[in-house]
């Protein structure tokens, strides 16, 4: 697909090269020559009447480019097989039809570039171009080129001459074209003071290192007369592209011999002079390779191999640095081959564009992001006009409500004065009152003293009501008590009976045996007797105070009596209380039938 798109954009050229009028058709007859002529750089067999059985129904006007297109990717360009053409040759073809119209070198001689350069510079242009039509190169690839050509001669590039020159180009152009371009190169503006044949180098290196895919090649240090660069960058080896030759081992007769060496990602080719005319051999390389370096040894220095699935490959460079600068190439190379990338610089190129692809998406997004902005400071203009207007309305009506407000003070104030005034004729009226109020408080607070004596001399009755009658719950909780263990003292007699009784009737024969158990029994019956009579006189010592205590209670509540009677006399509107039944007696009329129960149970 990438051959495709390459093999279109110098058909392009070529295409609107032969269209003279500019109304994007060419005539089948200039089609035709166009078509043998691709037919035979691209190696393909010829095919002269598909032409026009393709376009046997059309008139004899001309073809668009739309019309050319599915003659050309049926007949042509399904057919190209990659590696079966040379594709210089190809491009060579297409640049002579289209450089007689378009190219316009110096009359007088003075280009910057030669006739072959600037057909270098088209193929590097058409390789780093958009893929959309027309074709156009990118400021930031313009850049790119003449950076690469610039570093080629060793010389600097000024960026701000650059930016200059293309901000002059018309605003709604995406970049340069070719014709542009050349235009600039030849103006001189960007290398002054450069001889054409160091141009010519470093034009002829940076197309074998882009267009021909070459990695690496020797060079000698001198080249151009300038002195040699600086130790480079070991990341950027792999891309530096110059000339000379390296030792090779020979595989049978291991002699050593001087080979020009040229190295591509997919194999490394040597060859037995710099003009390349005749090939000695090829490394094939892959993921498989690897490059070592070696110890010096019959009398070669700077030794390193590159060993293959079948066979290691031994060489020598002229020094260390040839051979670092070597090993590393190689193994970019190799790394390439390891990760399915048939062209470094495609790759790099694409890398390129991904990075302005973001770069232009970051920008429309800055620029929404500031339109959005200017949108929200317009709104906020906007709303403080209107908060302006607001503030306006609110501050008449603050003081249309402040004449309000001074006109209700006014009323309120001539309201409160006919109120004060009626307040005071009020006032005189309620001291009149309220000199009748106070006599009659006054004959109030006497009355409530008396009162709380009265009721001061109530408590203390009802204390001592209070205190007989817990003096009476004592008493009846001790005669509770001594009720409760005579109770359990009968039940134990009456048990020790029974048992006496039981055991009489199952030891008649054992008489003699249980007199003395009948004898232990009564003694403790006896106890038992001697206990009952003790608890009988504790009984008749509990009645004595529970008598006691009802007289008690029978005088107080005679008491209670006698003050609720003065309390009625005093009291006229408090009507009568309940009258109170004599409770102490009611009691302990209730507890006489359990004591006669009591002492007929003893008895």
């Amino acid at each position: 697909m990438d051959l495709r798109a390459d093999l279109l954009k110098s058909i392009w050229y070529a295409f609107t090269a032969l269209d003279v009028e500019k109304s994007g058709k060419v005539s089948k007859s200039q089609l035709k020559v166009l078509s043998h002529n691709l037919y035979t750089v691209l190696c393909i067999p010829h095919d002269p009447v598909a032409l026009e059985e393709h376009f046997r129904d059309d008139d004899d006007g001309p073809v668009s480019s739309q019309g050319y297109m599915p003659y050309l990717n049926k007949y042509i360009l399904d057919k190209v097989e990659e590696g079966a053409f040379v594709k210089e040759h190809f491009d060579e073809l297409c640049w002579t039809l289209t450089a007689k119209k378009n190219y316009k070198p110096d009359r007088n001689g003075n280009s910057v570039v030669s006739h072959q350069d600037a057909f270098k510079l088209w193929c590097l242009f058409n390789f780093l171009s958009e893929d959309k039509y027309p074709l156009v190169m990118v400021p930031d690839e313009v850049e790119y080129l003449l950076k690469k050509i610039c570093t080629a001669m060793n010389v600097e590039l000024n960026s701000c001459e650059l930016d200059d020159h293309l901000s002059q180009e018309p605003q709604g152009q995406e970049g340069l074209t070719v014709w542009q371009f050349l235009d600039m190169v030849n103006s001189g503006r960007f290398l002054r003071g450069i001889e054409q044949e160091a141009i010519s180098m470093a034009v002829e290196e940076v197309y074998q290192e882009v267009i021909e895919d070459v990695l690496k090649q020797a060079r000698s240090p001198h080249v151009l007369g300038r002195e040699p660069c600086p130790a480079p960058n070991p990341v950027l080896i792999s891309l530096s592209c110059v000339q000379g030759y390296l030792w090779k081992r020979g595989q049978l007769r291991r002699n050593w011999s001087e080979r020009w060496f040229m190295l591509k990602p997919s194999v490394l080719s040597y060859y037995m002079s710099e003009e390349r005319k005749e090939k000695k051999g090829s490394i094939a390389l892959d993921k498989h390779c690897c490059v070592e370096v070696l110890p010096d040894r019959d009398g070669k220095r700077c030794m390193f191999c590159v060993k293959t699935s079948s066979r290691t490959y031994e060489m020598s460079a002229s020094d260390t640095r040839q051979r670092q600068e070597w090993t590393l190439a190689i193994q970019t190379a190799i790394r390439l081959q390891a990760e399915g990338k048939k062209s470094l610089h495609k790759d790099l190129k694409q890398k390129r564009r991904e990075q302005r692809d973001q770069r232009k998406a970051a920008k429309e997004e800055e620029t929404q992001r500031l339109k959005q902005l200017q949108e929200e400071k317009e709104r906020k203009l906007q709303e403080l006009e209107l908060l302006k207007e607001a503030q306006r309305q609110a501050e008449i009506l603050l003081q249309e409500e402040e004449q309000r407000r001074r006109q209700q003070h006014e009323e309120m104030q001539r309201t409160l004065e006919i109120q004060l005034r009626e307040a005071e004729q009020a006032r005189a009226s309620m001291q009149a009152e309220m000199v009748l109020k106070e006599a009659e408080a006054e004959r109030q607070r006497k009355r409530i003293l008396e009162l709380e004596a009265m009721q001061e001399r109530l408590q203390e009755a009802l204390q001592q009501e209070v205190k007989a009658r817990q003096d009476e719950e004592a008493v009846r909780y001790a005669q509770a008590r001594l009720l409760a263990e005579e109770e359990e003292k009968l039940k134990q007699l009456m048990k020790l009976k029974e048992e006496q009784e039981e055991y009489i009737i199952k030891t008649q024969r054992e008489k003699q045996v249980l007199k003395q158990e009948m004898e232990n029994k009564n003694k403790c019956l006896e106890e038992a007797q001697k206990q009952l009579e003790e608890v009988r006189v504790n009984r008749q010592r509990v009645d004595q105070d529970v008598m006691a205590a009802q007289r008690k209670l029978r005088q107080a509540s005679t008491n209670v009596k006698h003050w609720n009677v003065q309390m009625n006399r005093l009291m006229h509107p408090i009507g009568p209380g309940d009258k109170r039944t004599n409770v102490s007696g009611g009691v302990f009329a209730g507890y006489q039938p359990l004591l006669s129960q009591r002492d007929s149970s003893l008895k």
